[in-house]
C-alpha cells in the first residue's frame, strides 16, 4: 500500500502549491509540509526500498534452524530468511515462552519488496506473547520482515468493563494477556522495511537505550484499547521517520519519564486511529507527583489524515516539544491539531485538505 506524491500544481489566491488527493506532502511557496520520501525509497518501505537485504551469512527456512543460527551468529553477520518463508511461533511461545533473541550487532533479515516479495512472515497467535523478537545487545538490525502478532482487535467492551464503577480497574483489565513484537532494553536498534501488526501493547517497544532508528516500516492494527502502540518508549530515545501508520491507538507513544525523547519526521498517518496519533504521557498518567512529559520531543514534516487529534503532550517536557512543518489534513487550527501545555511550540504547519499555513 502506497500513497501518491504529486499529481498537479494549483494556483490559489496567487499562492502556488503542489498537492494530490493522496499526497503525502505539499509544497507551499517553496516550503515542504508533510512527509516527503527520501533517497532510500517509499515511505513505509517495500518495493523500491534501496536497502533491501537479499542474502546473508546464514540462510534459514524453519524455526529450529533459525534458533540454532541465532545462538551462534556474531556481530556484523546477517541471518537471512527467504521471502516465501512463513514461521509460526504460536505453539512454542504458548508452551515454552519462546523468544527470538538476536545477538549484539547481528542483522535479522527478510527481503520485503524484492521482486514482489511480501517478506518473511514471523507470526504468533498466542494472545500471551510478551515479546517475539528481543535484541540481547546493541546495534541489532531487524529488516525486511512481516511481524504479525495475535491481537488486532480493540476490545472496547473489555476496557469499558474494567474501568466502569466497580469494574475492577487495572487488576481486572490486565487479566487479559497482551503482546509485543520487538522489545529492547539495549541501544541503537534499527528496525526498517518491516510490516508490523497485531500487537496489543506495542509493535516496537523501546524500554531503554538511546539512538534507536525506526524507519520505512508499515505499522498497523496495534489498537487494543488502553494500550495499543505502534512504537512505545519507556526511558529511551529514538528517531522515527518515513513510516506509514494506520489502525493504531497511538502510533507513537511514551511514558514521559525523564530521558524519554523522540524525533518523529516524515511519517504518514493513513486515516484510522482509535485515539490521538502521537503521544507523550505526563506525570498524572504515571502517578509520580510530577508533570513531566519526557525530555525532548520534535514532531515535524509528518502528514496526519486521521480525524482524531494528531498530537497530545500530556504534561511539560523537561527541555522542549516542537511541532512544525506538518500537514494536518483534517484539522484547520493549531488548537484542534495539538493538545499540550507549556514548553510546547506549535508553528509553521499546514492545515486542511486545501492546505493553509498558520505560523
Amino acid at each position: 500500500m502506497r500513497l501518491c506524491l504529486i499529481a498537479l500544481v494549483l494556483l490559489c489566491g496567487g499562492l502556488s502549491y503542489a498537492r494530490a488527493d493522496d499526497a503525502t506532502w505539499v509544497d507551499i511557496a517553496g516550503t515542504v509540509y508533510g512527509a516527503q520520501p527520501d533517497e532510500s525509497g517509499p515511505i513505509g518501505g517495500g518495493e523500491g526500498y534501496a536497502n533491501i537485504v537479499t542474502n546473508g551469512d546464514y540462510t534459514v527456512e524453519d524455526l529450529d534452524s533459525l534458533l540454532d543460527v541465532l545462538s551462534k551468529a556474531k556481530a556484523g553477520q546477517v541471518v537471512f530468511i527467504p521471502g516465501q518463508t512463513e514461521i509460526d511461533l504460536t505453539a512454542r511461545i504458548y508452551i515454552e515462552q519462546l523468544v527470538l533473541d538476536v545477538p549484539t550487532g547481528v542483522t535479522l533479515a527478510g527481503d520485503r519488496g524484492h521482486n514482489g516479495s511480501q517478506g518473511t512472515l514471523l507470526a504468533s497467535d498466542a494472545l500471551n506473547t510478551p515479546v517475539m523478537i528481543r535484541p540481547t545487545g546493541p546495534d541489532v538490525r531487524i529488516t525486511g520482515l512481516r511481524i504479525r502478532g495475535p491481537n488486532a482487535k480493540r476490545y472496547l467492551d473489555h476496557h469499558h468493563r474494567a474501568f466502569r464503577e466497580g469494574g475492577g480497574g487495572h487488576e481486572y483489565y490486565y487479566r487479559f494477556p497482551t503482546s509485543n513484537g520487538i522489545r529492547t532494553e539495549q541501544s541503537a536498534l534499527e528496525v526498517d522495511n518491516c510490516e508490523i501488526s497485531g500487537f496489543a501493547h506495542a509493535g516496537v517497544y523501546l524500554i531503554n537505550g538511546d539512538d534507536h532508528h525506526i524507519h520505512h516500516n508499515f505499522i498497523h492494527h496495534c489498537q487494543y484499547q488502553g494500550l495499543g502502540y505502534g512504537v512505545c518508549h519507556n526511558t529511551s530515545s529514538s528517531l522515527i521517520e518515513y513510516n506509514m501508520f494506520n489502525w493504531n491507538r497511538h502510533s507513537i507513544a511514551g511514558t514521559g519519564r525523564p530521558g524519554n525523547s523522540y524525533v518523529a519526521r516524515h511519517n504518514v498517518e493513513l486515516g484510522v486511529s482509535l485515539s490521538h496519533c502521537f503521544d507523550m504521557h505526563g506525570g498524572r498518567d504515571r502517578g509520580d507527583d510530577t508533570n513531566i512529559a519526557g525530555t525532548s520531543i520534535e514532531i515535524y514534516n509528518n502528514t496526519f489524515r486521521a480525524p482524531q487529534t494528531p498530537v497530545v503532550i500530556r504534561g511539560v517536557p523537561e527541555e522542549k516539544c516542537e511541532v512544525h512543518h506538518n500537514w494536518f489534513v483534517q484539522h484547520y487550527q493549531p488548537v484542534a491539531a495539538v493538545s499540550a501545555q507549556s514548553k510546547t511550540q506549535v508553528f509553521d504547519n499546514a492545515y486542511g485538505a486545501e492546505p493553509k499555513v498558520i505560523e
